[in-house]
């Protein structure tokens, strides 16, 4: 059983405190598996991340006894530490690297936890780490499993239930990627330029895949995943803030992720129920998110080139300043998904941009996009393309037809709330 189930079934109802010390073991093991991994090796990465294990096991069976120790970190890397010198003791490697681990751990031992330097050190290892998950000799699926195993400290079964597959697959799909790793002879290091640039873009894309994961579920009972959208932002936060990746496609990305984060507390009211834009209280938006939002964008803005996520961030930007869903400029928005049109043409981009059309031009106007759109096969497939449909229908006040659609909408979905909010749709136009 991996640490984290044990915490899956707390048996109080502190949920808040529950899921400090869910973050705390997270980022603790994943702190220590990339740190271990940097001095040993990505050869050695099963010993490590067995010897992490066994350290975090130690502290749930011991800290609860004789509380919680002054210097968490330290605690935990000394006995990870030792546990990885009993599994290597019959290798030369654990001789040639025994001065590097007792140099780093008499560091940690004695430095502030809040320590400018240490902090550095230590997330230079977590972007070392990111950017060797996110190798492009793995396949997306895998680096999206890797980051989450090593870099954000989820269990497999976590990860799973987060992409509602089963702990056997992630397990296989972690197995490969790790494999992959190995088989590319890797460094842990932050690539430098020029292979910087190309190196970069899986990751923002890994990134991007995780927070969309957590903001809109496809599947299950939960309408949002916050602990996936929060290791997007922090991860992204990272990048920001070293020398090398501080660059404007990172701000970009960085200021889509806090604008939308910022909507989350409204995108469902006290029961749980979905609430659409124009339905949300603005009031419940978090404006600190909203302004560091705006000055990633004001970052994103100092460079040259613009990117697909420049755009993105943008319309998210439009949404979440907006006064009131009235005074929304939805010709701006749809200025910007004429560029995306242009830049990446996408059956998803072309909805999205029917939805601001909608709002621009009317019901009539939207249909016949729509209308277009249905010669797209992968449409045919796909919830929200015919949720859109019923309501420019609805508003047309053909009734039957929006029914229609509101119900393939409804045969497309398999996540709770957004069944419960279409089968309300459906139910308004059928009475």
């Amino acid at each position: 059983m991996e640490l984290l189930d044990r915490f899956a079934h707390p048996e109080s109802d502190a949920q808040g405190a529950h899921e400090s010390v869910e973050r705390l073991f997270r980022h603790q093991s994943a702190q220590l598996v990339t740190t271990l991994a940097r001095i040993f090796g990505l050869d050695h990465l099963d010993a490590v991340e067995d010897a992490v294990q066994e350290a975090m096991m130690s502290a749930l069976h011991i800290w609860p006894e004789k509380g919680m120790p002054d210097n968490p970190s330290a605690w935990l890397f000394q006995v990870g530490r030792n546990r990885l010198r009993d599994r290597l003791r019959q290798k030369r490697l654990w001789d040639e690297k025994r001065a590097e681990v007792e140099k780093f751990s008499e560091r940690l031992s004695r430095a502030d936890p809040m320590s400018p330097r240490l902090a550095a050190e230590l997330e230079d290892d977590t972007l070392r780490m990111m950017f060797a998950c996110c190798h492009p000799d793995i396949p997306r699926d895998g680096q999206v499993a890797l980051t989450l195993k090593l870099v954000c400290g989820f269990s497999s079964r976590e990860i799973a239930r987060a992409f509602l597959s089963s702990e056997t697959t992630i397990s296989q799909r972690i197995a490969r990627a790790k494999l992959r790793l190995r088989q590319a002879n890797m460094r842990l290091e932050i690539p430098a330029l020029p292979a910087l640039t190309p190196r970069l873009e899986p990751v923002l894309e890994v990134l991007y895949l995780l927070f969309n994961e957590g903001y809109s579920a496809l599947e299950g009972d939960e309408l949002v995943r916050t602990d996936l959208c929060h290791e997007a932002m922090r991860l992204c936060q990272l990048l920001t803030e070293h020398a090398l990746t501080n660059r404007p496609e990172v701000h970009a990305l960085a200021a889509l992720f806090l604008f939308q984060a910022a909507r989350l507390p409204a995108r469902a009211d006290g029961s749980g129920e979905l609430l659409i834009l124009q339905e949300q209280d603005r009031l419940a938006w978090d404006q600190e998110l909203i302004t560091r939002g705006v000055e990633h964008l004001r970052q994103a803005a100092s460079g040259n080139c613009v990117t697909d996520v420049h755009i993105e961030a943008e319309i998210a930007a439009h949404h979440t300043l907006s006064d009131d869903f009235a005074s929304t400029d939805w010709q701006r928005i749809l200025d910007c998904y004429d560029a995306l049109m242009e830049r990446r043409p996408s059956p998803v981009v072309a909805l999205n941009r029917t939805v601001a059309l909608f709002q621009i031009e009317g019901a009539a106007a939207a249909l016949c996009e729509l209308d277009l759109l249905a010669e797209n096969r992968s449409l045919q497939h796909y919830a929200p393309y015919f949720a859109t449909r019923g309501e420019v229908l609805r508003e047309l006040d053909q009734l039957d037809r929006a029914a229609s659609d509101y119900q393939r909408a409804l045969e497309l979905t398999a996540c709770e709330p957004v069944r419960r909010f279409i089968t309300r749709r459906l139910e308004d136009v059928v009475q």
